[in-house]
């Protein structure tokens, strides 16, 4: 048996308008994914547990059966592991992204997706002006990098800079939870302060500017931890293997603390024009070494962020053409049983442009498991799917069994 799951990461949305009170799921062209949904059980997962905040970190960490509340530590931390960042017990690891900041209102969290070749000569210059034996920058992808501060205190409350563009930057700078991360949080602040000052003119944003392109303008550090000491996947789930394959290393940091192999596909972006054939080929092939794949997809997510609902679909309609259609043809002429999930991590409206805690839906093709009435896969349809509503950190103890 075979066992993949295809995590389309912000895929649910709310009705939009210009979509006559359509979500942009309800209003893609689908084919292919409507045709497997005609084949499987549905239902709605409530991805994120109560109390958390639905960031990627947490609901993929508790989809892949890692409950946040006894594995999470930070998203920094996971992401450091994908690069391979061995961090010490008294160092506080932090995603760092680079931003747009204009008349200090947060325009961007992604620096306008900066290239990492562009991010790098950032970062290095950032190592040299704010860098020391206490505090390190690493290179990560595009706009998404990793902060390392030796001796910092965890308690500190960092705001994902996703999750409020349009607003005044200073009120989200890092603030102390604790007395004793006072010195954290104001440290945390002061590199940010030096860091807009520094990159005000540096090359790269001089020749984006002319270019006409967002800047990245200032780093924004959040979700620090400390690292994390997971159960393998074969423990945890008995697979002697498994593969990640997405762009995005967040991903493949809680892959490679499971123990799963991580696969990169060239020319997979995370964004609307990522290499979507080369992931369902990427699948196939993982597949032929491993009983169990993990397949991410980000493009849907970033359309979500961006407000722009006409990407979304457009995205919807790719992922569904180009990445489903060879991945299921390639499931059919494998000559052995698969079990296939199909999910979005949280739903990413465009009209709010964040993530928001809903449940999302789900169909999962398994054999035994008899299909359901539920023949187009979107958030109201799978209402009435024969899973009913279950919560994330069981689907895949569902999906195993």
């Amino acid at each position: 048996m075979k066992y993949i799951v295809v995590l389309a990461d912000g895929m649910a949305d709310e009705p939009i308008e210009a979509f006559n009170g359509l979500t942009p799921a309800m209003a893609a062209h689908k084919p292919v994914m409507d045709a497997m949904c005609k084949q499987a059980a549905t239902g709605l997962v409530h991805t994120v547990p109560q109390g958390f905040h639905p960031g990627s970190e947490i609901a993929n960490m508790n989809i892949l059966g890692y409950q946040p509340s006894k594995y999470f530590e930070g998203r920094g931390v996971l992401e450091a592991a994908a690069l391979g960042i061995e961090s010490e017990p008294d160092e506080l690891v932090f995603r760092c992204n680079l931003v747009s900041v204009e008349e200090n209102i947060l325009i961007n969290h992604s620096a306008g997706h900066i290239s990492t070749a562009e991010a790098d000569e950032i970062i290095q210059t950032l190592n040299s002006e704010l860098g020391s034996e206490k505090i390190k920058f690493y290179t990560g992808t595009s706009y998404r990098h990793i902060l390392v501060i030796k001796g910092a205190n965890k308690n500190v409350k960092c705001t994902p800079p996703h999750d409020h563009p349009g607003k005044p930057a200073h009120p989200l700078f890092p603030t102390a939870e604790s007395p004793d991360a006072d010195d954290t949080a104001k440290l945390l602040s002061e590199l940010m302060d030096k860091s807009l000052k520094i990159l005000a003119n540096h090359p790269v944003n001089v020749k984006r500017r002319a270019d006409g392109k967002k800047c990245a303008d200032s780093i924004w550090p959040w979700s620090p931890g400390y690292r994390p000491a997971f159960p393998s996947f074969k423990e945890r789930f008995g697979m002697d293997s498994g593969a990640v394959i997405s762009a995005v290393d967040l991903i493949h940091g809680i892959g490679k603390l499971a123990g799963l192999e991580s696969v990169f596909v060239e020319g997979a972006t995370g964004l609307h024009d990522t290499n979507y054939e080369g992931k369902a080929a990427g699948a196939l092939d993982a597949l032929q070494k491993h009983p169990f794949v993990f397949l991410h997809v980000e493009a849907m997510d970033e359309a979500g962020h961006e407000g722009d609902y006409q990407l979304k679909k457009r995205v919807i309609e790719d992922f569904d053409s180009r990445l489903l259609k060879p991945l299921w043809d390639g499931l059919n002429k494998m000559g052995e049983p698969f079990t296939f999930l199909l999910l979005p991590d949280h739903p990413t409206p465009c009209n709010l442009r964040t993530h928001t805690m809903e449940p999302v839906p789900f169909f999962m093709i398994k054999p035994g498991l008899d299909a359901d009435s539920v023949d187009s896969f979107n958030e109201e349809t799978v209402k009435n799917g024969s899973l009913g509503e279950i919560l994330g950190e069981n689907i895949l103890d569902m999906f195993f069994k």
